[in-house]
């Protein structure tokens, strides 16, 4: 990506949406270390015991995004925030494919900070594990309540933007996006303790 523009990626998106699968090709080799970097991160804040490689959880993200025929990507940070949306899709997926096929076990806990500190850290950190469907479950309430204050969420967390580059993608301040975040945080900590009966 160092030797190619935005808008050069931006162009070559919009390309491909349109149809044209010389685009395609050409844009596979430009988004690839970032998705990669996506991939890594979201595997990371998932914990042991995944199945997925970064290498399949790219190729499998990639199929799906090939498959948005007519999609009409606006800019690169569209499409890396849709990217990290079919990981996230492909992770709890894998994830309740393995639920179902450990009933009876103990669910996992989780806890807000490790949420909280997931959405901050470093992509090399180590972080506590993280239940997705959990987390799924409770976005998808907040997101019925409130889809911005949803999408900020996954914007940090699962496309591992910082808030300034989320706030940015939101297209709002980062003041509102800090406020945003906050009201999030809390809305999912008391959602988070009714799932798991432990105070965050």
């Amino acid at each position: 990506m160092h030797n190619h523009s935005a808008n050069e990626v931006t162009d070559l998106l919009r390309a491909w949406g349109a149809g044209d699968e010389q685009a395609s090709a050409a844009v596979a080799p430009l988004v690839y270390d970032e998705l990669r970097r996506q991939a890594q991160v979201a595997l990371r804040r998932e914990g042991d015991g995944h199945t997925l490689q970064t290498t399949a959880l790219v190729h499998e993200a990639w199929l799906r995004l090939d498959a948005q025929h007519g999609m009409q990507w606006d800019s690169r940070t569209q499409f890396f925030a849709v990217a990290a949306q079919m990981m996230r899709r492909i992770l709890v997926d894998h994830a309740r494919r393995r639920q179902s096929l450990k009933r009876g076990a103990a669910p996992k806990q989780i806890t807000l900070g490790a949420v909280d500190r997931a959405a901050s850290a470093k992509p090399q950190s180590s972080l506590d594990p993280i239940d997705l469907v959990a987390l799924d479950d409770a976005l998808a309430k907040l997101e019925a309540k409130d889809p911005r204050k949803a999408a900020l969420v996954k914007l940090r967390f699962f496309a591992g933007l910082s808030g300034d580059e989320a706030a940015a993608a939101l297209g709002v301040s980062a003041a509102t996006a800090d406020r945003m975040w906050r009201y999030a945080r809390a809305w999912l900590g008391v959602a988070l303790a009714d799932v798991t009966d432990r105070p965050v």
